[in-house]
């Protein structure tokens, strides 16, 4: 994994080719979360602070492989130049003519955004011949896009291959990520409590094996409680549940035993939109009920846990916590992780995604250890340990 940090490359006068995740949310063209921006501050004003030529690239959205006006990212560098106070330049294309001529011209301590890589479909196939035209922009590459770290895309891998023999590290904010999440999996403080929710097992199969040899407990909630369930020969009723994936959920509840904690109780209704909820014995759910919420007995159950760890590592919600009538175990979950970090000095890491969205959304990231910022990301690091795109650094 990549030992050098920005800190450690004089940037002076060179052109510093830095992907960032600036995946933020725009509705009407206004940025309506602008946190991922805020997260990658530091790096780039280590970067400007010192004089270096700052030439930014990201994605935004999921265009369809061309120029789409609702995915464009200047908003981002009009939001960007208000916080860092002072204008950031922007291309209209990632590529081409344009592009080349506002990096040419860039001075000391000046910033250029590029327009969305995925306008183009070679960002995410990482295709040689894009990849070599972005890295043409840099005498130096900086990782600090955490949330696309496990994707091998142009940006992300092929323009750091293009570049090597000059310097490549990671950002500051990518530094942080991999402190969390490695110590989290070489060195946990005990106990280590896992909390795994979100709607499908197939998702996180992976992840479930990986923590399962390094955690004490795993806590499970959300939809793929149902499918666990199922693998029990209990009743579902109308829950979500994969078929297919109930003998490998049966196989997991075999190999760990009183490690992993199914929910006692569970909040079902008729549908996500009725407000008519009761409370039923986990995996005893009405025919014509579904199961959308842990239960009280659960939340207590679960909160007795977390208060006792050492290390906690949550990634996704405990149900449709979107919904005000089935929040309650989402929140709960915060609270006593927030608890756990503020009282009893746990290290707390919400593993983006969702559930650092509703921790966010509920005002206890700051009570937390580590927010991370990418969900699928910190899913993967904690099943593999590492990312290609970081191990090709210097």
């Amino acid at each position: 994994m990549a030992g050098k940090t920005v800190a450690d490359i004089d940037v002076r006068g060179r052109r510093v080719l830095m992907r960032v995740d600036f995946n933020v949310p725009i509705e009407g063209g206004k940025i309506t979360d602008d946190r991922r921006i805020s997260q990658a501050l530091p790096t780039i004003r280590n970067i400007i602070d010192r004089g270096g030529r700052l030439i930014l690239m990201s994605h935004l959205g999921r265009p369809k492989g061309g120029p789409e006006p609702k995915y464009s990212l200047r908003p981002v560098a009009q939001r960007l130049g208000e916080l860092l106070g002072k204008p950031v330049k922007f291309a209209s294309d990632c590529i081409g003519l344009e592009a080349r001529q506002l990096v040419n011209g860039l001075k000391d301590g000046e910033v250029l955004l590029l327009e969305n890589l995925r306008f183009h479909k070679e960002e995410e196939k990482n295709d040689p011949n894009f990849a070599k035209q972005l890295a043409a922009y840099g005498d130096i590459y900086i990782n600090d896009a955490f949330g696309t770290a496990h994707r091998e895309h142009a940006s992300t891998f092929g323009a750091a291959q293009a570049l090597a023999g000059k310097p490549r590290a990671i950002g500051f904010l990518i530094q942080k990520e991999l402190k969390f999440l490695g110590d989290a999996i070489a060195s946990p403080r005990r106990p280590f409590v896992a909390i795994l929710g979100g709607a499908k097992v197939s998702d996180k199969i992976k992840v479930i094996e990986a923590l399962l040899r390094k955690c004490d407990l795993l806590l499970i909630g959300g939809a793929m409680a149902y499918t666990f369930f199922l693998a029990q020969g209990k009743s579902v009723g109308k829950s979500l549940v994969e078929p297919d994936q109930v003998e490998l959920a049966g196989s997991l509840l075999a190999q760990a035993g009183a490690r992993l904690r199914l929910p006692v109780d569970t909040v079902v209704a008729d549908s996500i939109d009725s407000t008519a909820t009761q409370v039923v014995d986990g995996g005893d759910i009405p025919a014509d009920k579904a199961g959308f919420d842990i239960g009280p007995k659960t939340r207590e159950a679960y909160r007795a846990e977390i208060l006792r760890a050492k290390t906690i590592v949550w990634n996704g919600p405990m149900g449709v916590f979107e919904k005000p009538q089935f929040a309650a175990g989402t929140r709960a979950i915060a609270e006593a992780v927030a608890e756990a970090t503020q009282k009893s000095g746990a290290t707390s890491i919400i593993g983006g995604g969702d559930s650092a969205a509703a921790i966010e959304q509920m005002g206890l990231g700051e009570k937390v250890s580590h927010v991370s910022t990418g969900g699928g990301a910190s899913l993967e690091f904690l099943e593999k340990g590492h990312f290609s795109t970081l191990d090709i650094l210097d």
